[in-house]
């Protein structure tokens, strides 16, 4: 494969998003943990699972020549947390004047 990505830094990929997924589902599935602990352990899985998909799946490693990708990346995101952030304002804007 080209950028020396190979069929097992794929399979690493994906045993790492299997484990990320399975540990906060059997977490919650058997509650056993305090809440707070169960919602940090949630927030971390899902934090390290979007890295890993950064890095194996959507190849932005530390690859130098990967600097446009990686703006594209941050400029999406940012204009996603412009239309949520903009959608929640305007959402509460109306139920406050709406519901007098």
């Amino acid at each position: 494969m080209k950028n020396g990505y190979t069929q097992k830094s794929y399979l690493i990929g994906f045993v790492l998003s299997l484990v990320l997924t399975i540990v906060p589902f059997f977490m919650v599935t058997h509650d056993t943990i305090n809440k707070k602990i169960l919602i940090n352990i949630i927030v971390f899985c899902s934090i390290m699972q979007i890295i890993i998909h950064l890095i194996f799946f959507l190849h932005l490693g530390n690859v130098s020549n990967q600097a446009w990708n990686l703006i594209s990346l941050i400029f999406t995101i940012f204009i996603v947390f412009i239309l949520v952030l903009g959608s929640v304002w305007i959402m509460t804007h109306l139920h406050h004047n709406l519901m007098i």
